[in-house]
């Protein structure tokens, strides 16, 4: 992925991570779309950014995603970048039965919301020069969290995909993943203070590092989330899995 004169779009552009990256890409001559339901949040992301521009879209919706697609395509028709990272974490408990609209609803944020704007947009990305996707997992992908089984479950299942994306693209778009560890964000209620947890600062200055040294690796991992990302090849499934179920 070139370093800037890129049109990129990015999902879940009004808070945490999305805004971060979106402004960091901007901020290295990129052209930006922040997309997300809540107006006035891409609104404080964009603001005083010239070539930064937003705009509306329920990724649980699949009509609001084809409508989406046509708005941006004709707006914004040198889109060479889609960077998947709006989503949804909810705690639950799975032993017990419960009103799974909380599991749906994190199902169609986080699994079927990419799945559905990458196949309403591969086709113009792959007649795109320099096209990209960047899909946002986690490193509960890798090592799930008990409490939030859904969350984990889409991301694993996400992570999968681009797998399979890379292969089925290659030599046409470039497919990068980007698994963050647990970061300060506010994800979940708390989270934006919870110690153990890394400083998003500090996330986005590592995973940043080779978007702006223009050499980006089919994996972008922080240090921190290695200890879920290796566990298995590494025979440290169970105490990371441990360490996640008690944390």
């Amino acid at each position: 992925m070139k370093t800037s004169g890129n049109t990129i779009l990015v999902t879940g552009g009004g808070s945490g991570i999305g805004r971060e990256l979106a402004q960091r890409w901007h901020d290295m001559g990129n052209v930006v779309i922040v997309a997300g339901r809540s107006e006035g949040s891409l609104r404080e992301t964009a603001a005083g950014r010239a070539n930064m521009h937003i705009m509306r879209l329920d990724i649980a919706d699949p009509a609001d995603i084809a409508r989406f697609a046509g708005e941006i395509l004709a707006a914004h028709p040198a889109l060479n970048v889609l960077v998947n990272n709006a989503g949804i974490m909810r705690f639950e408990d799975i032993a017990a039965p419960r009103d799974l609209a909380d599991a749906e609803d994190t199902v169609a944020t986080n699994l079927l919301g990419p799945i559905r704007l990458i196949d309403a947009l591969v086709a113009h990305l792959q007649q795109a020069e320099d096209a990209a996707i960047v899909n946002v997992t986690s490193g509960l992908a890798f090592v799930p969290m008990p409490r939030a089984a859904t969350y984990s479950a889409t991301k694993a299942a996400l992570h999968s995909y681009t797998v399979s994306l890379r292969v089925k693209l290659a030599g046409a778009v470039e497919v990068i993943e980007i698994a963050p560890p647990a970061v300060q964000t506010e994800l979940t209620p708390g989270q934006a203070t919870r110690d153990g947890y890394m400083p998003l600062d500090s996330f986005i200055a590592e995973t940043m590092a080779p978007f702006e040294a223009g050499e980006v690796p089919a994996e972008v991992l922080t240090g921190m989330v290695l200890f879920l990302r290796n566990a298995e090849i590494e025979g440290r499934f169970d105490e990371a899995l441990a360490a996640v179920s008690s944390h």
